[in-house]
């Protein structure tokens, strides 16, 4: 069987009970030095593929979903497999389900993807050497500004179910 889907990337935990497969390009690659990202990670930064969820299929079992605190207050939901506890991806509060943070570790190629901009760069590990050759910002960024032209359309396509989600979440739906 052939797909008609040219890009198409693997990955999954370290037991393979959660497998998934990339079906497009991610919208960014973050590298993320915040110091929540090095204590959740127990490493020096995060490094995510930033993916609509309708992007990423699901091959064989779905993660557990483990609710977290976070920096801003309004906690994150961690994707681990069950078995072997290993985080697959994030969602937070701001588009909540709808974009997923893949861990680019998690890939069965990890080498595909680089980092786009290497984010909360103000709290990196001091040994972190930046080359520079990407941008480095110290907090976030804007979007419009950093990211490519084809993700920002991607994004303005899931804008309208983001404010959908936000908005059954205030209303406590």
């Amino acid at each position: 069987m052939t797909s008609k889907n040219p890009f198409q990337l693997e990955g999954n935990c370290d037991c393979k009970h959660i497998r998934y497969r990339l079906e497009a390009k991610p919208l960014i690659i973050h590298c993320c030095h915040c110091r929540w990202c090095q204590r959740e990670t127990g490493s020096s930064f995060a490094l995510n593929a930033v993916i609509e969820a309708s992007n990423v299929t699901i091959l064989n079992t779905d993660p557990e979903i483990i609710n977290t605190p976070s920096q801003s207050g309004r906690g994150q939901q961690i994707a681990r497999c069950p078995k072997c506890r290993i985080a697959v991806w994030s969602n937070y509060p701001n588009a909540g389900p709808l974009v997923r943070f893949i861990r680019v570790g998690t890939l069965e190629n990890p080498d595909a993807f680089s980092p786009d901009i290497h984010i909360y760069a103000s709290s990196k590990q001091r040994w972190v050497v930046l080359d520079g050759k990407v941008p480095i910002v110290p907090e976030f960024y804007e979007i419009e500004k950093v990211w490519s032209r084809e993700s920002l359309e991607r994004w303005d396509a899931l804008k309208p179910m983001i404010e959908e989600y936000r908005a059954k979440l205030a209303a406590g739906k």
